[in-house]
């Protein structure tokens, strides 16, 4: 499944970004940054199509707000407002210019949000997609 492999390998290249350390160079920030969007925009791309497959996905959901909460209610994802905050850094950042807030961002990549991609990608492999 393509949309699955381009989850996998931005998921592998996002870990590649958090193995660094601060300071960063505007280099390396841009680019953690970067992984992080694409990493966001596969795995709600990848639960839209895997919802699709298994007939769990309305035709009223379009928005990645909207499919997170399905991925939700169908165990998909286990917190909701952990993805919810994810979509929301991931609108900010269109609009950020902050070394701090960029920072910031990092930061929480590195605490709790790579665990949302990671548990995302165990539950997919565990009883979502057949091998």
């Amino acid at each position: 499944m393509e949309k699955y492999n381009n989850f996998c390998k931005a998921l592998a290249n996002l870990h590649e970004g958090v193995k660094l350390n601060e300071p960063y160079s505007i280099v390396e920030q841009t680019g953690i940054v970067g992984l992080f969007e694409i990493c966001f925009e596969q795995s709600w791309k990848l639960m839209k199509e895997v919802l699709e497959q298994h007939g769990r996905f309305e035709d009223k959901i379009g928005s990645p707000r909207a499919l997170i909460k399905t991925a939700f209610q169908c165990g998909m994802i286990s917190d909701e407002e952990q993805w919810l905050e994810l979509l929301k850094t991931r609108n900010v950042l269109a609009h950020t210019y902050s070394d701090e807030q960029t920072l910031n961002v990092i930061r929480s990549l590195k605490e709790k949000y790579i665990f949302a991609f990671d548990d995302l990608k165990k539950e997919l492999d565990d009883r979502w997609l057949v091998q």
